[in-house]
């Protein structure tokens, strides 16, 4: 496994999970990865929203991990991965850290608690004593208009001393509250945004990187925006960003990740668009749309 929080950084990919008449697909999952180690990727989320861990039992979320790991040895290229993991019972979430404490992770992804709305110190508690327990180092994910509770960056400041937590998933949805974070957090607690249609805002602002369902669709544009930003071309980095950052409105059209499943399908990279309920798999006016757009996505690459 690696140092996460070293690699902790750049543009990391929240993978889908691909189903098939209710299973795990295996088969695509295998293609996923092969096409996303060889592609400008820093790390693999699994699991998390994107990866529609809420409906995966536990023997699932253990088998994707297990799958994406094989399938990277056997490549030339291997890259980190994250777990995502959420619930609202403590307890219930130290028991699901020691059932995948040996499995094969560099760290995990853990949302705040969800519905309950513990209040900042619950929070603090909450993750402290999930960072004292795990195996592995957390990042944390915080994203108030989901878990209906925002972690204050005091909050986040102080979970950021933790030897075990080494960064943050950021959708806080304020740009001042990013803002400031990145100017007071300690040296090494690596702060990436999650909010795909900021993403180029957030690494202006100092940002280390994204976590991107869009970056499914044209990651080696995404990874570009970054690059030009860091070797100093802020006119280059703006110009690559307008040729995705349409794409970040798209993808979220209707509930993620059925759009990005149904791309990731007509270009051939699943075998099945199929979500979980309670996901639905998109609408006839949006699959329209997005085949257009593919087409001339495709016609610009010929």
């Amino acid at each position: 496994m690696t140092d996460l929080r070293h690699h902790l950084r750049g543009l990391w990919l929240p993978l889908v999970t691909p189903f098939r008449d209710g299973r795990l697909d295996e088969t695509s999952l295998k293609r996923l990865t092969r096409h996303y180690t060889a592609e400008a990727v820093d790390g693999f989320i699994l699991g998390a929203t994107s990866g529609e861990g809420m409906t995966l039992r536990p023997s699932e979320l253990e088998r994707l991990v297990a799958t994406v790991r094989d399938e990277m040895a056997a490549s030339r290229r291997s890259v980190p991965i994250l777990l995502g993991l959420s619930g609202a019972d403590t307890s219930a979430m130290k028991e699901r850290l020691d059932e995948s404490a040996d499995w094969a992770i560099d760290g995990y992804l853990i949302a705040s608690p969800y519905y309950v709305r513990p209040s900042q110190r619950g929070l603090v508690a909450h993750f402290e004593t999930l960072a004292d327990h795990a195996a592995w180092p957390l990042a944390l994910y915080n994203i108030p208009y989901r878990t209906a509770v925002n972690m204050t960056n005091q909050t986040l400041l102080r979970l950021a001393e933790h030897h075990n937590i080494v960064g943050l998933k950021d959708c806080c949805a304020s740009r001042e509250q990013t803002i400031a974070l990145l100017r007071d957090r300690p040296k090494g607690f690596r702060v990436l945004t999650g909010e795909d249609a900021n993403y180029h805002e957030a690494l202006s602002d100092g940002a280390d990187g994204g976590i991107l369902l869009s970056a499914h669709i044209e990651t080696v544009t995404f990874a570009a925006v970054q690059s030009e930003l860091r070797h100093g071309n802020a006119d280059a980095a703006l110009a690559r960003w307008q040729e995705v950052a349409e794409l970040t409105r798209l993808l979220f059209t209707e509930p993620s990740p059925a759009p990005a499943k149904y791309w990731l399908w007509r270009t051939g990279l699943i075998d099945s668009p199929e979500v979980r309920l309670p996901m639905v798999e998109i609408g006839s006016e949006l699959a329209a749309t997005l085949d257009r757009e593919i087409q001339q996505r495709m016609k610009v690459a010929a």
